[in-house]
């Protein structure tokens, strides 16, 4: 019988590291434009928040109404929240429209007045901001901190709130279609 001999690899193998995992929020906006991020940083502090912008963003940067993402902080020893603005027009625009498809897809699913409202606010958006941050990195702070970053545009861009994982909210914060379990059977 002949030895049996180890097999061992040519080359070291790399240790597979888990995809990141985000919890991704949404305003989808009625109004045209999205309001200059200077004015949302002025709503942030006023509500007693203090954003940390990037370190080269510019007075030109804050005051634009074309912007198309921001990386902002609430604490220095956490990942910032990713703020992107994804229009019916120009940059992200196909993120934009599969987003708004996707949604208006799941809605149809749904029969009561709150879903419908949901599906009209989707079809009249003409942008939606996103924002994206890293469960594992994040504290209550973190959380407040993004919810008024979707209050302000909610209020300021006449949006509607969604939530992956939970659902749409109404303007006073009730979840007023659940997306967290399956839709309701016909």
């Amino acid at each position: 019988m002949g030895k049996q001999l180890p097999i061992l690899p040519a080359t070291a193998q790399p240790a597979e590291t888990p995809a990141e995992k985000f919890i991704y929020s949404r305003v989808f906006c009625q109004k045209e434009n999205p309001s200059p991020l200077r004015l949302m940083i002025e709503f942030l502090k006023s509500r007693g928040q203090l954003p940390i912008t990037p370190p080269d963003m510019t007075d030109e940067a804050l005051d634009d109404w074309a912007w198309v993402h921001v990386a902002l902080q609430y604490d220095r020893a956490r990942k910032p929240i990713q703020v992107f603005c994804f229009r019916d027009r120009g940059t992200y625009q196909d993120g934009f429209e599969q987003e708004k498809g996707q949604f208006l897809e799941a809605l149809t699913y749904y029969d009561d007045v709150d879903a419908s409202w949901a599906a009209d606010s989707l079809k009249k958006a003409r942008f939606n901001l996103v924002t994206r941050f890293d469960p594992a990195d994040i504290t209550d702070e973190g959380y407040d901190f993004n919810g008024w970053i979707l209050e302000f545009y909610q209020d300021n861009c006449d949006g509607i709130v969604q939530v992956d994982g939970q659902g749409f909210y109404s303007p006073k914060g009730t979840l007023i279609v659940d997306l967290s379990a399956p839709p309701p059977e016909e």
